[in-house]
């Protein structure tokens, strides 16, 4: 696909989002958002993915570490295919298969059930641990937040990527700047990002627009020639990307829109899209 297609799809993405949001009135939009255009190149171009097979052995596999922006996979994934983009609006409710966090034993497309912040990057390393050892030609990829690094488990499975060389694993950094209580220098800073996972062996790419398909797309043509390394893309994103008064705005990292605020979301991206 073109940028231009890929970034018409992550508009979709971001309505997928606001419709789930709003129907649930809960969720996570803010950083769901920010990750929209990471979603859509990821399901639309990099990853050897089957919808019509969701547990295909030869797939890709991705790890939503961040687990509360689920809102944002499941847009995507439905967008993909792997389910009608009409269960997004039963998103958190009682009996749905989309759940406030991502359960791989529910939901088409999900390669693992996360939630609790720093836990799906081991995961993720220990999938492209496996797919080493049986010499399986898939690879393994994963997305956090900014705030999520601020974990410790993050980095003991950060340090064991580099030292057993997991060259199939991309870990993604969302760094939208902003997690739930505050800014990240506020709250608790894990700043400079980039140079720790250096520290831990990592070949680290650094988009200044991670919003921006053309970047995005040459991160992962690069990431895809490093030999021996596991890589790390850090992403310098907005929350809330693409929804005026929510971009930038740490108070939309877990709340729905209500009616009013839903129909201006949704008229922003019908106009957005329409210009792409």
């Amino acid at each position: 696909m073109t940028d231009t297609e890929l970034a018409r799809v992550a508009c979709e993405i971001r309505k997928g989002i606001i419709v789930g949001t709003h129907a649930a009135k809960s969720g996570h939009p803010g950083g769901s958002l920010s990750a929209a255009d990471l979603f859509a190149y990821l399901y639309f171009e990099e990853m050897n993915v089957r919808p019509e097979e969701p547990r295909w052995d030869g797939r890709d596999r991705f790890v939503l570490s961040k687990g509360h922006t689920a809102p944002g996979l499941y847009a995507a994934l439905a967008e993909r295919g792997f389910f009608p983009k009409e269960d997004l609006a039963t998103l958190r409710h009682v009996g749905s298969h989309l759940q406030g966090h991502p359960n791989m034993n529910d939901t088409p497309g999900v390669d693992m059930s996360t939630g609790s912040l720093g836990q799906g990057i081991s995961a993720a390393v220990g999938m492209a641990l496996s797919a080493k050892h049986w010499g399986d030609p898939w690879r393994v990829y994963t997305l956090l937040g900014d705030g999520e690094v601020e974990e410790g488990q993050v980095w003991e499975a950060a340090m064991f990527a580099g030292n057993h060389a997991l060259d199939n694993l991309v870990v993604i950094v969302d760094h939208n700047g902003l997690q739930i209580d505050g800014t990240i220098e506020e709250v608790n800073s894990a700043m400079p990002i980039a140079d720790k996972f250096r520290a831990f062996k990592f070949h680290v790419i650094e988009l200044a627009d991670g919003n921006d398909m053309a970047q995005i797309r040459a991160a992962f043509a690069e990431a895809r020639g490093v030999v021996g390394r596991p890589v790390c893309i850090v992403a310098e994103t907005v929350k809330g990307k693409g929804v005026s008064f929510m971009e930038g705005q740490v108070g939309w990292h877990g709340k729905a829109p209500n009616d009013e605020q839903y129909e201006q979301a949704m008229a922003e991206l019908e106009a957005a899209g329409k210009e792409l």
